[in-house]
């Protein structure tokens, strides 16, 4: 069969999350790398898709082709890792301690950061013939959405930071539902299909990911949204990776490990 039960699949998260552990430095970055360059392109696709049609449904219909193709040639990205690689530490996984954890992390960020913005640039630079013209209606609406997102959030204070917070969770709750919607079926239909409704429901929702943002505000930036770095840093990216990390190892990872692993034995009545 292509449905594989709970108990099955809780014990590929974890395996998953130890592989991950021990892969190489060099192949933790590239994948990443990859990862955050697809993800990114999806990104401005599923803008473009938005604008040109006047439906933001439509966008978000489409976006999940980007998660499923870096799914499916294993790339790895921050969110995703979020949720697995912890599970190898709890089950006391040998070698995985929260060095290597935080090691992970660290590799798959950078990796997730170094792709986003070689795709800003190369974007930033088709839709302006290399800087000679304004970009169009595609620019002005990310650089809207940069500077409503950083600067109108921040003019709520510190209950706009957590807002965020609360989108970033919202978010990989959703996301990290895609991976291990993934790992329930053996067939790439079934992948693909347990893969899209989460992603889609979070694109649409507004919710946010810290990967996407990577490339987001920096192009952003470069196409004149009215924002600083600092902005960007302060009232995006570090509430929504830190969002992403509860979303992802809280609502998703523990209560599978925790009901699907580690299984209380059953009431006597």
């Amino acid at each position: 069969m292509s449905y594989l039960e709970p108990s099955e699949f809780v014990t590929k998260m974890v395996d998953a999350g130890e592989s991950k552990v021990y892969m190489s430095t060099k192949d933790t970055l590239i994948r990443a790398f990859m990862a955050g360059a697809i993800l990114a392109l999806a990104a401005i696709f599923a803008i473009t898709v938005a604008v040109k049609t006047g439906s933001p449904l439509l966008g978000a219909v489409l976006f999940p082709v980007g998660f499923i193709m870096l799914y499916l040639m294993k790339f790895d990205l921050l969110t995703g890792v979020f949720t697995l690689v912890p599970l190898a530490l709890l089950d006391k996984r040998p070698g995985v301690d929260v060095q290597q954890v935080l090691r992970n992390w660290g590799l798959v960020f950078l990796g997730n950061l170094g792709g986003a913005l070689m795709v800003a640039f190369a974007m930033s630079f088709i839709l302006t013939y290399g800087y000679n013209t304004d970009g169009g209606a595609i620019a002005a609406k990310v650089s809207h959405i940069g500077e409503a997102r950083t600067l109108g959030y921040k003019e709520h204070g510190i209950e706009g930071w957590f807002t965020i917070f609360f989108r970033g969770m919202m978010c990989n709750w959703m996301v990290s539902m895609g991976v291990v919607g993934a790992m329930i079926s053996t067939s790439a239909t079934g992948k693909m299909m347990a893969m899209w409704m989460p992603i889609m429901l979070f694109f649409y929702m507004g919710f946010e990911h810290s990967i996407v943002n990577m490339f987001l505000f920096p192009f952003s930036m470069i196409m004149g949204g009215d924002f600083t770095l600092v902005d960007y840093l302060v009232w995006n990216e570090l509430p929504t990776v830190l969002g992403n990390l509860i979303g992802g190892f809280v609502l998703v990872g523990l209560p599978l490990y925790y009901t699907h692993v580690r299984t209380s034995p059953q009431r006597k009545v």
